[in-house]
């Protein structure tokens, strides 16, 4: 028998989450692709705070996670690409906000291992860099390794593009970047969906996260999906 972990909204999957202050929240996506809005904005409305934000960006200052640094909700960032986000930049360097940047391979590592409960491996990126700063290195096969912690979270904020009544998710090309490890890897995982439907009604051989990963899911709506920088070719004369 299959569970129905439906519920009404965004609001509502937060108050289940038990969401407050100085938790660590991973939100899947790449870039402005993927990313849970409807959960990003009703933590805006919660107005939580001292958060930290696993995500591989940190959106624009006017859409994503970017509306978070605005309201000054969020403490930390732990992410790998920030480089559209003016309020990102400023509160950075006014040392407002604590940035932990990461390779992305070693942030998406870190998330895929603190999901399958492996506490911390060993990758050879960022050797003789400022990411070696204070982490154990140790040589195998005559190359130098570091060594990197597993991320695990408090709660993950999935996107998807279809699931069903029970959790299980199937995404849409880039917007599976992150996602799926995330949901692996924190102790409550809230999907948001475009389609929510039946149980059965998804091929099982599409599904990527099976519903035994997924505490709440719930249809979400008003997707914007932006691009971050529009480039078009110059018009032939």
């Amino acid at each position: 028998m299959a569970f129905d972990k439906t519920i009404a909204d965004a609001d509502a999957a937060l108050e289940a989450a038990g969401i407050r202050d100085g938790m660590t929240i991973l939100m899947g996506g790449f870039g402005l692709c993927g990313i849970p809005e409807n959960l990003i904005a009703a933590l805006k409305r919660r107005g939580t705070k001292d958060l930290t934000v696993v995500s591989n960006n940190a959106g624009v200052a006017d859409f994503g996670i970017g509306v978070l640094l605005v309201t000054r909700q969020v403490r930390k960032m732990i992410s790998s690409y920030v480089g559209e986000n003016a309020v990102f930049e400023k509160q950075l360097l006014s040392g407002e906000l604590e940035v932990e940047l990461t390779p992305q391979g070693t942030l998406a590592e870190k998330l895929r291992a603190g999901g399958a409960g492996i506490p911390a491996f060993y990758t050879p990126t960022g050797v003789g860099t400022p990411i070696a700063e204070g982490k154990e290195t140790r040589v195998f096969d005559s190359r130098p390794y570091l060594l990197e912690r597993a991320i695990r979270g408090d709660v993950a904020f999935i996107k998807a593009h279809r699931g069903d009544r029970s959790g299980n998710l199937v995404y849409r090309r880039t917007a599976r970047n992150f996602n799926p490890m995330m949901a692996t890897a924190a102790d409550f995982v809230i999907a948001e969906v475009e389609e929510l439907v039946a149980v059965g009604a998804l091929d099982a051989e599409s599904v990527v996260t099976p519903s035994i990963y997924i505490d709440r899911i719930l249809q979400g709506g008003g997707y914007e999906k932006r691009i971050e920088q529009r480039t078009n070719r110059p018009k032939s004369s």
